[in-house]
């Protein structure tokens, strides 16, 4: 990709094993293979234009049709599997076939389209029109969609077919005088995400119209008081701050202003979106590594203030996919270590949390502290997790230059090819998350000379690394080792990565502000409670009801000797922890994603409440 300083490997190139190779097989087998198989499936009979001609409800649910064939071409090519492959095919074929001649391809009636300027319109709380559609948020997810198809199964057909949306865009935005924040909610946030595919077309096409299209829906989007991305967040704003602080559509809209960096150079765009990812890495993410919010706001899924706490805030299973997009795309950029720690923090948590092992349930909103829910049959996120999945395996390995890179630490193995060396198999030999014994066999073509880079967790402790058996010395915690070296077939890096547990602390809090007769200001704290959370390596622990009933209950601790209340315990499948605490019996903790079984209706308990002695 253009200016990339990584090239992820193509997901056909790698097989991951362990739980995320796991939940690959049951999405595959799962959702990708049943939610959708042709024409007639619900989500692709929305399309069919005598349905269309009629549709003026303001629903999002043509999204599912762009989302699928996203994922289920990757799977496809990633599996080889000839039943999805020719599924993605033909309902890619029957939705090229229902484009428009002027290129719509959406699921609404003529007068309810993004290309037919409204009368002013009632506004909702998040800015809406009261009358909108989801009809430019669904067509992004197309041209996402088909351009991947195009990158799996190349036909020629199915770029022109996103060109064409691609085209109508452009020329609804110049030539019609539509705005496109008058066309999606959250201030236009819903609608401005057209930008990560108007650079994708760009990418895929080499065709500058596309650019343009980009930069102009970042021209109006300066232009609306209440969104102004670039400037607001040059301004210092948190995330919370721009527009109404939707999770989900931010991180879009940021993934599409990284791809824009990366197209234009410019720097601006650069420093928006690390700015943002700062803040939203500092305070909008759940201890699992998902966005949370919904505090005390009208929508569940909005950022909190960034002084907000409650272990009851939601994690959307949208958000996490495009947190998760937002990390490639900056660890493509930059092949920083920070960005695929995120990722695979969110990875090993909030996505394999949200997830059931059939392959088709997963959970719309995941707590911290909270019941277990799996959503229903329409609804976004079933198609937004088997996304996320499915970016999973290319993330796993990329090259640089003439360097390989194993981003994502776990069981599995990727084929990649240097110029140097041909054909270079990388293997991890691993029980990691569980564990962090960690074997990296190098088996290249023939001898050639070229580099490895393995991330080294931030939260490491004791690293010991040895090549062939020789020792590496001064591996440091949160770097990437890199190695250059002639490298033979069977060569083997070894690495031993100490998993201590840790306690983690917050506060829930309240503050109440006024000012004294003389002016001078005034903050008493109303309301203070105290809360630990445990973790081992890159995974959060949590627990079942309490007694076997109870979603809370206040433990009794000691500050002096807090790390000496944590045990580790090998069970059979894998580390349990026991926390003790006054008074009680030790209760314990398991992988938050495994906690009661992934079972629909399981209670998950991350942050205790304490008081301390």
């Amino acid at each position: 990709m253009p200016n990339a300083l990584l090239q992820f490997a193509s997901p056909a190139d790698v097989a991951l094993g362990g739980v995320l190779g796991d939940a690959l097989a049951a999405n595959l087998s799962g959702r990708l293979s049943r939610f959708i198989v042709d024409e007639t499936s619900p989500a692709i009979a929305l399309f069919h234009p005598k349905y269309r001609e009629q549709n003026y409800e303001g629903d999002w649910y043509g999204e599912h049709a762009g989302k699928w064939l996203y994922a289920a071409a990757r799977a496809a090519h990633r599996s080889g599997d000839r039943d999805v492959r020719e599924h993605v095919l033909r309902v890619a074929d029957f939705l090229v076939g229902v484009q428009t001649p002027e290129g719509y391809l959406g699921t609404y009636a003529p007068d309810r389209r993004f290309t037919r300027k409204q009368a002013p319109p009632l506004r909702t709380w998040d800015g809406a029109p009261s009358l909108r559609t989801w009809d430019i948020w669904t067509h992004s997810y197309l041209i996402l969609g088909l351009l991947e198809v195009n990158k799996y199964f190349p036909e020629a057909k199915y770029v022109d077919a996103a060109r064409r949306i691609g085209d109508l865009c452009w020329r609804a935005l110049t030539l019609g005088e539509i705005d496109i924040t008058e066309l999606g909610n959250h201030f236009g946030m819903s609608a401005t995400v057209l930008l990560d595919p108007a650079v994708e077309l760009y990418f895929a096409t080499g065709e500058k119209v596309y650019l343009q299209l980009a930069v102009r829906i970042v021209e109006q989007m300066e232009a609306r008081p209440e969104l102004q991305l670039i400037s607001q967040a040059l301004a210092g704003a948190d995330a919370a701050e721009i527009a109404t602080g939707k999770a989900y559509q931010l991180c879009w809209n940021l993934v599409g202003l990284a791809k824009l960096h990366r197209a234009t150079g410019d720097e601006r765009y650069g420093t928006v979106v690390t700015r943002l990812w700062q803040s939203i890495r500092e305070h909008h993410l759940s201890l699992g590594g998902g966005p949370w919010g919904g505090v005390a706001h009208r929508s569940r899924e909005v950022f909190n203030h960034p002084s907000v706490f409650s272990p009851n805030a939601y994690v959307e299973t949208c958000s996490v996919l495009a947190w998760l997009q937002l990390n490639r795309e900056l660890l493509a950029l930059t092949g920083e270590a920070r960005y695929a720690e995120e990722i695979e923090r969110t990875a090993y948590n909030d996505l394999l949390g949200a997830f059931a092992p059939n392959g088709e349930d997963w959970c719309y909103y995941s707590f911290p502290n909270g019941k277990r829910v799996h959503t229903t049959y329409w609804r976004c996120c079933k198609s937004s997790g088997a996304m996320a999945l499915e970016e999973l395996s290319a993330i796993a390995y990329a090259r640089s230059g003439n360097d390989l890179c194993v981003n994502l630490l776990g069981p599995g193995h990727a084929s990649l090819t240097l110029e140097s060396a041909g054909r270079v198999r990388l293997e991890q030999i691993t029980n990691y998350p569980f564990d962090g014994q960690l074997r990296l066999r190098v088996d290249p073509e023939h001898p050639a000379s070229f580099g490895v880079r393995i991330r080294i967790p931030s939260w490491a402790g004791r690293i010991e690394a040895s090549l062939n058996g020789a020792c590496i010395p001064g591996v440091g915690a949160g770097e990437l080792l890199t190695l250059n070296r002639e490298w033979r077939a069977g060569d083997e890096l070894t690495l031993s990565i100490a998993m201590p547990s840790q306690i983690h602390q917050r506060a829930s809090q309240s503050v109440q502000e006024s000012r004294a007769p003389d002016g001078s200001p005034i903050a008493q704290e109303v309301m203070h409670y105290d809360y630990l959370a445990l973790t081992r390596g890159p995974l959060v622990f949590a627990t079942t009801l309490i007694d076997g009933y109870k979603s809370a209950e206040t433990l009794l601790m000691r500050r002096d000797s807090l790390d000496e209340s944590v045990e580790v315990v090998n069970s059979q499948w894998g580390p349990e922890l026991r926390l003790r605490s006054q008074g009680r019996e030790p209760l314990t903790f398991t992988p938050y994603f495994a906690t009661g079984g992934r079972q629909d209706g399981a209670w998950r308990l991350t942050w205790m409440q304490v008081s301390w002695t």
